[in-house]
């Protein structure tokens, strides 16, 4: 048949006759054969797609509707919770990623007061012990001072008991020799040699005089 219809004339001259011997008996065609030449009459007379034929509508859509049945299953049970799913671990983990960033912001401020207050417990430490360390200094210059001079005012009053030990001592043997020097020019003016205790009462007398 497909041998007869690629030799054959166009169907517009070939109806007639097929129809004729249908009419006949004498061919007697199938039903694929007769919907496929009405179907090519129809369509080569009116010089149109099948698609916008109202007679193939209801099985486009048909087909429409399982394909969009297809689709919208596709969507909400796999594509769709997919695209939620990834969705919302993005916003799951920008949300973590928020917190520990304001998370590892609280540490560091905490960080730096805690920093700061060392520093501040570390200033206050040192000027206790540089304020310790001059009230010792002072302390024990004050004590050297105090034990130097001590020191010092007991040489002195020992240097004065000397100095007057010697002085008395001194003044006796001033009073021996001008005895002494008295007895001798007594003796050389009268010739007579005088006493040393009058020596030394003549001595004494001048002196309270």
């Amino acid at each position: 048949m497909a041998a007869q219809s690629s030799d054959a004339p166009p169907t517009q001259d070939i109806l007639p006759e097929t129809a004729a011997a249908i009419r006949d008996g004498e061919v007697a065609p199938s039903a694929t054969d007769t919907a496929y030449t009405e179907a090519g009459v129809e369509h080569a007379s009116e010089g149109g797609l099948p698609q916008f034929d109202t007679q193939w509508w209801a099985g486009q859509i048909f087909w429409l509707l399982i394909l969009f049945a297809i689709l919208y299953v596709l969507m909400a049970r796999v594509f769709l919770p997919r695209l939620r799913g990834v969705k919302d671990e993005r916003v799951a983990t920008i949300a973590g990623a928020v917190e520990a960033a304001r998370q590892v912001q609280a540490e560091a401020a905490g960080q730096a007061e805690a920093a700061k207050a060392e520093v501040e417990q570390a200033r206050s430490a040192s000027r206790a012990t540089a304020a310790a360390a001059r009230a010792r200094v002072t302390e024990e210059a004050n004590r050297r001072a105090a034990e130097e001079e001590a020191a010092v005012n007991a040489r002195i009053a020992q240097a004065e008991t000397a100095i007057g030990k010697t002085r008395d001592a001194a003044m006796g043997r001033v009073a021996d020799i001008a005895a002494d020097t008295a007895q001798a020019l007594v003796e050389r003016l009268t010739g007579k040699g005088a006493t040393a205790a009058e020596a030394r009462a003549a001595v004494k007398s001048e002196g309270a005089a």
